[in-house]
């Protein structure tokens, strides 16, 4: 049986389509307080926010604007966001500035919407390496999960599922921030 709310959606040329949803996180990579981590320079690494959205070219770039502003309504303090070059598009970027989070987006090869206002800060290349970081969730989402293939189906259903696998793999998480 298949899911009638599932879409087919294509993650690269030359793959074939396949019927799925799309999981969204939104995690949080600044220091861990000092009360916490005592001398070590750990970066917590939680999600904060987890969605899930239908199968389309567009949702990343929809559901990363929904977080942000579901995660800091009308802040005046300056975010980041650091993303993958799928994210690098110049309506886009230019929502974030408007909405005064700094982009540090993977450049495409040719024709980046990220400029020499961002590259330009040691800060630039350090979010790059550590927005790998969001892809351990995923790999647990699917390996342990369940993620992989669901066995709900409604994405209301699935939804609540994928929040639940990022929450417990906060869950896991917990143990190596608290042992320092």
């Amino acid at each position: 049986m298949t899911d009638p709310e599932a879409r087919l959606f294509k993650k690269s040329p030359g793959a074939g389509a396949m019927l799925c949803f799309m999981g969204h996180s939104l995690m949080d990579m600044r220091h861990v307080p000092p009360s916490v981590r005592g001398t070590c320079r750990l970066r917590s690494g939680l999600i904060v926010q987890a969605d899930l959205t239908q199968a389309d070219g567009h949702a990343e770039r929809r559901a990363a604007i929904d977080m942000l502003h579901r995660h800091s309504p009308g802040s005046t303090r300056r975010l980041t966001l650091a993303a993958d070059r799928g994210y690098d598009s110049a309506d886009f970027v230019a929502e974030l500035r408007q909405m005064v989070v700094t982009p540090h987006i993977a450049q495409k090869s040719r024709h980046s919407a990220i400029d020499g206002r961002t590259t330009r800060h040691p800060g630039y290349v350090q979010s790059l390496r550590r927005r790998k970081k969001i892809e351990e969730p995923f790999g647990g989402a699917k390996t342990v999960g369940g993620m992989a293939q669901t066995m709900y189906r409604g994405i209301e259903r699935v939804r609540a599922r994928f929040t639940l696998t990022m929450a417990a793999c906060n869950l896991a998480r917990l143990p190596k921030l608290l042992a320092v």
